[in-house]
């Protein structure tokens, strides 16, 4: 991206939500994207969906009906506005699987680093540092979910729109979100 066009987006963006910043607002997408997909996952079970925040909302990739999409998330910004910080966090954000590769990788990294030993030593203590690294992930991925990439601050934000997408080979809806 150019930074010209880089400088008029973010100064666009600036303009219609002063004093948050990029940052900030996607936190905000991403904590009403979870809240959503976990809500729609209560009224549909075995929904197979996947999202991804941005800073005019999120795209919800899969077979999901348009009606039933925007009422959840509706309610998912409601229940968010009302106290349920919970939404913010779900168990099969991005957040996790990020913690986890890269907490399992330095863990081998570090155990199984050394040359003193042989590589036939070093890969027991390679593999049982990636292990407890992947138990300790399970907690911290909540952890940085919960306090670095969403926030449950979503105060005077609405659902401006929901959009059905039809080009392309999988089924997605733009979700909008304004102030």
């Amino acid at each position: 991206m150019s930074l010209n066009l880089r400088s008029e987006l973010l100064g666009a963006w600036h303009s219609t939500r002063p004093g948050q910043s990029p940052a900030t607002v996607l936190r905000q997408h991403h904590a009403i994207e979870h809240a959503t997909v976990t809500i729609i996952g209560r009224r549909a079970p075995g929904s197979q969906l996947i999202a991804r925040s941005d800073l005019q909302g999120f795209i919800v990739y899969g077979d999901v009906e348009t009606a039933i999409l925007q009422a959840s998330a509706e309610e998912a910004l409601a229940r968010l506005q009302a106290g349920e910080a919970a939404l913010a966090v779900h168990p099969n954000c991005g957040t996790n699987l990020a913690t986890a590769g890269i907490l399992s990788g330095l863990a081998a990294f570090v155990a199984g680093s050394g040359r003193s030993r042989s590589l036939w030593d070093r890969v027991p203590s390679a593999i049982l540092g990636a292990t407890l690294a992947l138990i300790v992930s399970v907690p911290l991925g909540r952890w940085a979910q919960a306090n670095i990439t969403t926030t449950d601050r979503v105060y005077g934000l609405r659902i401006a729109s929901v959009t059905k997408v039809a080009d392309g080979p999988v089924v997605r809806h733009r979700v909008t979100i304004s102030v």
